[in-house]
């Protein structure tokens, strides 16, 4: 089992009359190190009902995104997170150019699975009620309490209802069958709803329980049963626990996205960057520009009013 891991109380306990503590959890890498420095800034000067900013990484990137820390951001090494035995090493057969994470207990894991598993992990390190995941190429360009989560008691849980029913999303119905075994799920269903998205939140304490089920129907760390499935996505996993597992308890849907993303294609032009900035919804707050398509950090800078 994995030692780090701590349960706390049942979720479906009685909410805490206080207001909820939130903090948003960001898991990077060197690449996308300026794409975090922005993130930051523009954290710092949109967000309020923030107790603290975590950025997760591995642990040669600490260094470099210890200049980030201030007195309410940390970094957070990824072996204070996981199990040792979770190793990684420059991956010969990309030329060295690319990281595997290797152990026996686990497929050979990617960049991207690792952050994943990270963002599961920091539930039983942090302290807050609330989990806020943005990812490290979102910017802020407008007001954003994160009171907005949190509803008498619940958590808002993102959840776009039946989509996965629709052609095109094979590879988000495997994802989700696959959450559905981890969870125990007898047989591992594939659900409709999807759960993906960037600025969503979790409650720490309904992670933490998910673990420790997860560890209970497998008889073995979670992390080993999540990464034992190349194929798999913690914003699944933690969404089937809420609605197959606890019935909905301790959390409320909602299908707005708070960020506006461009998932793929070419980098933007000024003027396509400008119209997609425009066309935001009323209730979108940030951009993502995913990182691998290219948009250089500086034209955002640029472009969204924040000179390097």
């Amino acid at each position: 089992m994995n030692s780090r891991f701590v349960p706390d109380a049942a979720t479906t306990a009685e909410p805490s009359p206080r207001t909820p503590s939130a903090a948003i959890v960001t898991a990077s890498y060197a690449p996308d190190f300026e794409r975090c420095r922005l993130l930051c800034e523009t954290i710092d000067r949109h967000v309020t009902g923030v107790a603290r900013h975590y950025i997760l990484v591995e642990h040669r990137d600490v260094a470099q995104f210890r200049q980030l820390e201030s007195s309410r951001r940390t970094v957070i090494d990824e072996r204070d997170l996981l199990p040792r035995w979770l190793r990684v090493f420059d991956d010969p057969l990309s030329l060295f150019r690319r990281r595997v994470w290797l152990s026996l207990r686990t497929q050979p894991l990617r960049g991207w699975h690792v952050q994943q598993l990270r963002r599961v992990a920091i539930a039983g390190h942090a302290k807050e009620d609330v989990l806020v995941f943005c990812d490290s190429d979102v910017a802020f360009l407008k007001p954003f309490d994160t009171g907005v989560l949190w509803r008498d008691g619940k958590v808002r849980l993102f959840r776009r209802d039946g989509v996965l029913s629709n052609n095109g999303h094979d590879e988000h119905r495997v994802w989700s069958r696959n959450a559905g075994a981890a969870l125990g799920i007898d047989p591992p269903s594939v659900s409709t709803h999807d759960y993906i998205s960037t600025l969503i939140a979790w409650r720490r304490e309904t992670v933490n329980a998910m673990c420790e089920r997860i560890e209970k129907m497998h008889g073995r760390d979670w992390v080993s049963v999540v990464g034992s499935a190349r194929k798999f996505s913690e914003c699944m996993i933690y969404g089937r626990y809420v609605d197959d597992v606890l019935d909905g308890a301790g959390h409320f849907h909602g299908a707005e996205e708070f960020c506006r993303v461009h998932w793929n294609g070419e980098a933007l032009s000024d003027d396509a960057f400008r119209r997609f900035v425009a066309d935001m919804g009323p209730e979108q707050v940030a951009i993502g520009m995913q990182s691998f398509i290219g948009t250089d950090v500086g034209r955002i800078r640029r472009l969204i009013g924040l000179d390097m």
